[in-house]
């Protein structure tokens, strides 16, 4: 089993320090965040999507992708992935990450795909998103880096099945998908089994994270009316979705694993806690004992 760990979990660690401390956790494989730090953000304490001490900025790429190299190579890791944050369509954008990935020696990157949000159909967006992984397959193929398509909420591709209908047409050497269970907990799940056997030879690579979801009494009375019989009547839900530890929320990594074996999946699993219980080098640390405890128990199931 080969694991990796996206830096926007780390956010307190510089690339030196990343690496060295997935050198110590047994993890083989980084996926660099690309991101810039805003300038307001500098005095911040360190955080997932703000100050990122982990992050290669896309407008100092070139100065700053030899550092990162040197940090994964001293310590014997390999990058993996470039994790950008593109807008679908932004052709300029997504050419210069692919160069970026390149010059890292990442054979991953992801790209993006249209947010959906009631305003613009899903129609209009499927043209959209389509047209733009057309464009994208030919760089893919030009830099030798395959991109992938993330299943994630708030996107039209939530689950396995409306990433698959993106990259179904495209060749699965150039575009493939990066599954999330994660993700689909809070919106998009489908069975995790079901959903792996579609994707096929589209599966590229698998984020780990989990989620659950929690009731907010605090919202009650405001979002209840009440009907004749003086009886209050809930109008939206009070149920808030948020970011939980590895083996605490409602994704099963066990089972997940194994329907990711059952369809011969051989590829990074990575990490991307944002649950904030463990510190960084404790997170890394728990998440190979977790991933080793898992593949053991499986493999004792086959045995017997």
């Amino acid at each position: 089993m080969k694991l990796s760990v996206f830096t926007v979990a780390t956010p307190d660690l510089t690339a030196e320090e990343l690496a060295s401390a997935a050198a110590a956790a047994g993890i083989e494989g980084i996926e660099w965040r690309y991101r810039g730090i805003p300038a307001d953000a500098l005095s911040e304490e360190p955080s997932y999507w703000r100050h990122n001490r982990c992050s290669i900025d896309p407008d100092q790429w070139e100065e700053q992708v030899p550092a990162f190299c040197e940090a994964a190579k001293k310590h014997g890791r390999q990058s993996i992935a470039l994790v950008p944050y593109l807008s679908c369509g932004d052709l300029l954008a997504t050419e210069q990450a692919f160069q970026t990935a390149q010059a890292l020696g990442a054979s991953m990157m992801r790209v993006g795909v249209p947010g959906y949000d009631r305003k613009t159909s899903y129609p209009e967006l499927y043209k959209q998103a389509v047209h733009y992984l057309n464009e994208v397959q030919e760089m893919a193929q030009q830099y030798k880096v395959k991109a992938v398509v993330e299943t994630h909420h708030q996107t039209i591709a939530p689950t396995a099945s409306l990433a698959y209908r993106l990259v179904q047409s495209l060749d699965s050497q150039h575009v493939g998908v990066l599954y999330d269970p994660g993700n689909m907990v809070h919106e998009g799940y489908e069975n995790h089994r079901m959903g792996l056997e579609l994707l096929g030879p589209y599966l590229a690579h698998v984020h780990v994270k989990n989620a659950a979801w929690f009731k907010d009494a605090s919202n009650m009375n405001s979002n209840s009316s009440v009907n004749e019989k003086n009886t209050e009547i809930s109008l939206t839900s009070n149920w808030h979705c948020q970011w939980a530890p590895l083996t605490e929320g409602v994704v099963n990594w066990l089972q997940v694993f194994r329907d990711l074996k059952s369809v011969g999946y051989d590829g990074y699993y990575g990490i991307e806690d944002f649950s904030g219980v463990l510190e960084s080098k404790v997170m890394l640390q728990h998440f190979a004992d977790v991933f080793a405890e898992i593949e053991r128990r499986v493999e004792e199931e086959v045995q017997v």
